[in-house]
């Protein structure tokens, strides 16, 4: 009996010194997190088509631009969040490494105006509409795309809004981490699909400025990224992601017969903060 005894008593020892907890950040399924931050983006050239019922005409090649704010109050600033280029998202983990999220880009696309394009189509307005200086039928003619003719921005913006599905990989390892619970690294990669919800700033053929928000056409997007966990509870993200953006319904006007089309490649750099948490 004391043989017994003795040999219980060593096994719990022994087992209860090379037991350890269960790390938080092991697992990951249950968990939501919520991140914002901000881009910057570049753009692919782009055939803009402009219709309405006096005209019908494509710029070819145009060219486009972010419209950065930099390190600014206005981030996390609740009345001005929308003037600088922002990414809001929130996800839930459905398994250890597979996430499903819900989220915003903010980009901003300025076209470069004052520039020589190739342009195709007709402007035909009545003679008593100031926008009629710009008429003619256009094949192939490199034309002056100059600030009276067009302003034309996503500035408020080009908002992407979309659903994805990621998964994160835990690479802690390759780097000594061993006590992830204080620092953890994750490769995460994505792929993404949605709609464009753009605010289009607009002036065109002279006409009345238009700025309301609209759903403009869709959107596709794949993103790599890391993520940089800290005390369990808090990241900072990294994302590099590029995608196709197809909008076949600008408005440019006050009238609901002028629109505009275009398609694109964009690609943004992200930077991001935010929060694990189990409910």
């Amino acid at each position: 009996m004391t043989l017994i005894i003795a040999f219980s008593i060593s096994f719990l020892f022994v087992n209860a010194q090379n037991s350890e907890p269960t790390k938080y950040t092991a697992n990951n399924k249950g968990k939501f997190f919520i991140s914002w931050g901000g881009n910057r983006g570049s753009y692919s050239k782009s055939d803009i088509r402009f219709k309405g019922d006096d005209y019908d005409f494509t710029i070819e090649d145009a060219t486009a631009k972010d419209k950065p704010k930099g390190w600014h109050i206005d981030y996390i600033n609740p009345a001005n969040m929308t003037i600088p280029q922002t990414n809001f998202k929130i996800g839930y983990f459905i398994s250890d490494h597979y996430t499903i999220s819900l989220g915003v880009d903010h980009m901003k696309y300025v076209m470069n105006r004052d520039r020589y394009r190739t342009v195709n189509g007709y402007i035909d307005l009545p003679d008593d509409e100031a926008g009629s200086v710009f008429n003619g039928t256009f094949n192939n003619e490199i034309l002056l795309v100059s600030s009276e003719l067009l302003k034309f921005e996503h500035t408020d913006g080009l908002n992407y809004v979309h659903t994805e599905i990621a998964r994160y990989d835990d690479i802690s390892s390759l780097f000594g981490i061993t006590n992830t619970d204080a620092f953890q690294i994750n490769i995460t990669e994505g792929l993404g699909a949605g709609m464009l919800y753009p605010k289009t700033n607009t002036t065109l053929l002279l006409k009345e400025r238009y700025d309301d928000f609209h759903i403009s056409g869709y959107g596709l997007s794949a993103r790599i990224g890391l993520n940089f966990t800290f005390f369990k509870y808090f990241f900072i993200q990294l994302d590099a992601k590029g995608g196709y953006i197809d909008m076949n319904n600008i408005r440019t006007t006050r009238s609901s017969s002028d629109h505009a089309e275009q398609n694109f490649y964009f690609f943004e750099r992200i930077f991001a903060l935010g929060g694990i948490f189990r409910l």
